[in-house]
């Protein structure tokens, strides 16, 4: 498949052009979306939303525990729909704590002390107890154990990799949007866990469904998982898949009905940081020009910027704080070439954003 033929598919498995219903049908659909930037991850979910979409309206779906956060691969904050968090974990979530092996015996994080942890965590949390990151810190220095230097971070990552606590209700901020979450007890908070049959060929098949054409090397970048795994998995989910390239690698989209492309879904998107739709694969030049991808990232400190993309590809980025008293000011593009989208498409891009974090 050509690039132009590869961005039109995926705009739709994305539901960037096939928008869904409803918060957790869109988080749902994308099984998980990078978000350790709360309002991209927000914005991320909302850009894939029918309809007019608020800050509001994706942190309602986290107080009504539909949606949660954590770190769910390759050592990062996702965004995914509760019922889908313990199951995925039980597939990247041993290898992240391996990989985080070191940085624990640095910071003195054994297996006792972890115990510890866990006993204070579910003791101050229990009950339905919500606490934000500094009152949970707070409960584990009473009870012994330090939070110094990022002994803190390193905790809070360990126990959600074992699905102990996970990020769910916004702490409410006045004057702008949140920026945290409170902590809560997993197995209290999510009430209707799923269970498949085939985990790892399950999420296999979810990642094709939200982000093909797509193939094995691609999954094993997005999940953090090997290859020797990936393809193992998508072996085991070929009944779901259909292959719309061989070559040098299959690329699959998901068998079955393909989410509807809407006639109103705008050409032109103003999408997050982290964005899903660019980072999620090995060759990012499909939907960049490589002249272009230093521009956008990852950085040398990882970071990568938020994009402006017209009928699939990467026209530009675009920076905005939500800083209090700033929110609500305008949104500054920055385009690569002009001539891809007129200035009325990037301003309505931009101004469907501005609406989403202000309202």
């Amino acid at each position: 498949m050509n690039h132009a033929d590869l961005r039109h598919e995926r705009l739709r498995s994305h539901r960037l052009s096939a928008p869904a219903s409803t918060v957790l049908e869109a988080a749902s659909h994308m099984l998980a979306t990078q978000a350790q930037e709360f309002w991209g991850g927000r914005w991320a979910i909302a850009a894939r939303t029918r309809g007019r979409m608020t800050v509001r309206d994706v942190d309602a779906a986290f107080d009504r525990g539909e949606i949660v956060r954590s770190w769910t691969q390759r050592g990062t904050i996702h965004l995914l729909a509760a019922r889908d968090l313990a199951w995925v974990l039980s597939v990247t979530g041993e290898r992240q704590a391996r990989q985080l092996a070191a940085v624990r015996r640095a910071e003195a994080i054994d297996d006792e002390e972890l115990a510890r942890a866990e006993r204070i965590a579910r003791t101050a949390l229990g009950g339905g107890n919500r606490l934000t990151r500094k009152d949970l810190f707070a409960a584990f220095e009473s009870g012994g154990v330090s939070t110094a230097r990022q002994r803190g971070y390193h905790l809070l990552v360990a126990l959600s990799l074992r699905t102990v606590i996970c990020q769910a209700p916004v702490v409410p901020r006045p004057g702008a949007p949140t920026r945290e979450q409170y902590f809560v007890l997993t197995e209290e908070w999510v009430t209707d866990a799923a269970s498949p049959a085939d985990p790892v060929a399950e999420m296999f098949f979810r990642y094709i469904a939200s982000h093909g054409p797509a193939g094995a090397r691609d999954f094993a970048w997005w999940t953090g998982l090997p290859l020797g795994i990936s393809r193992a998995a998508a072996e085991r989910a070929s009944d779901r898949l259909v292959v719309v390239e061989d070559s040098p690698e299959p690329l699959y989209i998901a068998a079955g009905p393909r989410p509807r492309r809407s006639a109103s879904a705008p050409a032109v998107l103003a999408l997050p940081p982290f964005e899903e739709y660019y980072l999620s694969y090995v060759d990012r030049t499909v939907p960049c020009a490589p002249e272009f991808l230093a521009s956008i990232g990852p950085s040398m400190n990882g970071i990568v910027r938020p994009i402006l993309i017209a009928r699939g590809e990467a026209i530009g980025v675009w920076t905005h704080s939500i800083a209090v008293a700033r929110h609500a000011d305008e949104p500054v593009p920055e385009l690569f070439t002009p001539g891809r989208a007129t200035d009325a498409e990037v301003a309505a891009a931009l101004d469907r954003y501005r609406d989403f974090i202000t309202a």
